[in-house]
């Protein structure tokens, strides 16, 4: 099988493209080796696949690159994070959006038939499932700088204003991207089914949640939260936990997601639709951190700051059902052991940026 593995330099896709290869698959691979998350070509790039660094901003670059009797395609490639709220919105837009449309494109006019995967986000979704005791499931509306500011981080149900308990997200949820980044892999995911509806290729949309492991960036603005903490500790400083730690999340490793890729390539049959790619482990970012400082007791304690960033939400974690009925996917790194091993990393099997960027501000959440 051939596949196009875009990003594949990057956190995720280096995983994909690994599994990839073990399979026997020809892999290609687009990358713009971007130095908002590398410092160079990484030292882990497999020698077996095709690398060819093209901008997929680049519409001439892309067409001219695409590769003949093409099977496969996995979109790996985009900028994330919070980022800078819209005084980067451009760069955002830029790499997420427009860098999809030509690639979408350039496979149009191919004549590309074959399946479509792309690295979606449980950020599509904003705010998590909330269940009010008198209404319901209700969305909840925007949260209040007033109230945040007084650490009052709770949602409250619009119509009565009780306190609202989380419930996992599954795929049919109302999608309200509550940032920039958000915001353009929803504008991915309905590119990505017009590719599908004017093609015929399956399309299958992988909404990761929290993903952490080897490889993935560090000292960046575009980092996770699991990346920042580590990064903290990896200094000799305590992690700073924003709001009260209590925010809940899903967080899955980097060899799950990176299976549940390969699964939605080269399942027996074609699958598509939107998959939440999460643990069904239900964490809180306090948690994250405690895990991460285990092994330094007494000394790096997590700080619980009571700060809080616009574009954050409270609570959003995953219903994994979807998933496992349709792709037979299911995440097989527990909790604790995946925190151990990241705990374990040296800073080699990390993915630094260029040390002399300047730094945005971060959000653990």
């Amino acid at each position: 099988m051939k596949v196009l593995v875009t990003g594949g330099a990057g956190f995720v896709g280096s995983h994909v493209v690994d599994l990839l290869v073990a399979t026997g698959a020809d892999v290609v691979v687009f990358d713009n080796l971007s130095p908002a998350a590398h410092a160079g070509a990484p030292a882990y790039l497999n020698p077996r696949a095709d690398y060819r660094w093209i901008d997929l901003t680049d519409a001439q670059a892309v067409a001219a690159a695409i590769p003949r009797r093409l099977e496969a395609v996995c979109h790996q490639a985009a900028r994330v994070g919070l980022g800078r709220g819209l005084s980067d919105v451009g760069a955002y837009v830029g790499d997420n959006d427009l860098g999809s449309a030509w690639l979408l494109h350039a496979l149009a006019r191919g004549g590309f038939q074959g399946r479509f995967v792309l690295a979606s986000s449980m950020v599509v979704y904003g705010e998590g499932r909330y269940r009010c005791s008198l209404h319901g499931v209700v969305p909840p509306g925007a949260r209040d700088p007033v109230a945040l500011a007084d650490r009052r981080f709770e949602p409250l149900c619009p119509r009565c204003g009780a306190t609202l308990v989380p419930e996992a997200v599954p795929e049919d949820a109302p999608l309200d991207p509550r940032n920039v980044y958000a915001a353009t892999k929803v504008h991915q995911e309905h590119l990505a089914r017009l590719l599908g509806q004017e093609t015929g290729s399956p399309v299958a949309m992988l909404r990761y949640h929290n993903v952490y492991g080897s490889r993935m960036p560090c000292d960046t603005p575009y980092a996770g939260v699991a990346s920042i903490f580590r990064s903290a500790l990896a200094a000799g400083r305590a992690p700073d936990v924003f709001e009260d730690g209590g925010q809940q999340r899903d967080f899955v490793h980097v060899s799950d997601v990176a299976r549940a890729n390969l699964v939605a390539l080269t399942a027996p049959r074609a699958v598509t639709g939107p998959f939440n790619v999460a643990s069904g482990e239900v964490r809180t970012v306090l948690d994250l951190a405690e895990g991460l400082a285990a092994p330094h007791p007494g000394q790096l304690s997590p700080r619980v700051t009571g700060q809080w960033r616009a574009g954050d939400v409270r609570h959003v974690f995953a219903s994994p059902a979807r998933a496992a009925a349709v792709l037979g996917f299911r995440a097989q790194v527990p909790f604790d052991a995946g925190m151990a091993e990241l705990a374990g990393l040296d800073d080699t099997e990390l993915r630094p940026t260029r040390p002399d960027r300047a730094a945005a501000p971060r959000s653990p959440v």
